[in-house]
């Protein structure tokens, strides 16, 4: 096995199934509904923007509706007992033969795109004209066998301006029986004119009760209370997977801990935070303790704004610090001020490679000061 072949996958969220193995897609019912309603009534677009925010089922949703196309036998097929009834979802059997070829990623109708390896063995952070163009000689081989063709990119964001104009001439002249799959987190950053050549199936954040379905499908060991979880990742099953990889509710909970001690700073809790976002290889849990600082931030403007804590809870007795410290719109407006402080002076200070601990240290001190106002 090659490196690459060793090394995470583009479209792979780590710690995580790959979407292709994931059996059952929770909280996303309407966007598949609304794909099999243009199945069964004859009105099949042949590209299809799978838009929404990161981690909420968009490749699992792309990888079910290939394994759907490829499986199903036309509608017009009369057979020999006539035409099948139309389907009502779009699960496939696992030990159906299309299940088993695309787990062993040797399924001959479908071709997933994402960010390729270069020369050195190194993930591009783009996809490329190259990444495009294999394409064509997949519809030149699949044609030969005459049946449904299925492309997934993972993600159309990540397409550089030649690859996004080479896709645009396949949207444009689609070669027959062929259904493009392109996964959006961002659709903004796509051309207008790839945009406008797809037919949209938008998926939004999932509920607490399906987040903790669709974690316990991915293997995640939950905490106690899964919803604390589900407002921490904003109903992201793939933020979530990540929280729980880098300890992300104890790290939040600390969070709010030092923001309970406010505004008489528990000094000794700060530096013992700020130590963990400089410690050997805590370069992630310094990124994530930035998120966090800050989601609290915005909580607590939410809090102040609305006369009450956002729901549900992300950490025990959440509430009840949010509400003292922004019981007001006044003390919304000062959160929010800082919100946007803290973002510039963190960006500014990464930017500069300022010490994390220092700028942890700086983030707390400039809480303390809109507590005491």
């Amino acid at each position: 096995m090659s490196d690459a072949e060793d090394a995470p996958r583009a479209d792979q969220t780590e710690g995580a199934p790959h979407p292709r193995e994931t059996v059952q897609l929770f909280g996303q019912s309407k966007a598949e509904a609304a794909f099999l309603e243009a199945y069964t009534t004859d009105r099949l677009h042949h590209a299809w923007l799978i838009m929404g925010p990161k981690g909420v089922g968009k490749a699992t949703l792309a990888w079910r509706i290939a394994r759907f196309l490829l499986a199903s036998p036309p509608l017009e097929d009369d057979g020999l007992f006539g035409a099948p009834p139309p389907p009502t979802s779009l699960d496939i059997a696992e030990d159906h033969p299309v299940s088993h070829s695309i787990q062993a990623l040797a399924e001959p109708g479908l071709a997933a795109i994402t960010r390729s390896y270069n020369d050195k063995g190194r993930l591009r952070d783009q996809i490329v004209v190259d990444d495009i163009r294999v394409l064509n000689k997949f519809f030149g081989l699949s044609s030969a066998e005459g049946g449904r063709r299925v492309v997934i990119v993972d993600s159309a964001d990540e397409m550089n301006a030649n690859a996004a104009n080479a896709l645009l001439k396949m949207l444009e002249e689609p070669p027959a029986r062929t259904t493009l799959l392109l996964i959006s987190h961002q659709p903004s950053r796509l051309l207008p004119t790839i945009r406008s050549r797809c037919r949209t199936l938008r998926l939004g954040p999932l509920a607490p009760d399906d987040m903790q379905r669709a974690l316990e499908q991915a293997g995640a060991e939950l905490p106690v209370d899964p919803s604390h979880l589900s407002a921490l990742a904003a109903g992201s099953v793939g933020a979530a997977m990540r929280l729980l990889s880098l300890d992300g509710p104890k790290l939040y909970g600390e969070v709010l801990a030092l923001a309970d001690s406010l505004p008489r700073l528990d000094r000794q809790r700060a530096m013992a935070l700020a130590e963990k976002a400089a410690g050997r290889n805590a370069g992630e849990r310094f990124e994530l303790l930035l998120t966090l600082f800050d989601l609290a931030l915005v909580r607590l403007a939410l809090t102040g704004a609305t006369g009450q804590p956002p729901a549900p809870e992300a950490a025990p007795n959440e509430a009840a610090i949010l509400s003292r410290l922004s019981p007001d719109a006044h003390k919304a407006r000062a959160w929010a001020d800082l919100a946007a402080i803290v973002t510039e002076r963190t960006r500014h200070g990464q930017a500069v490679n300022l010490d994390p601990a220092a700028l942890v240290l700086d983030t707390v001190f400039k809480m303390q000061e809109t507590a005491s106002r």
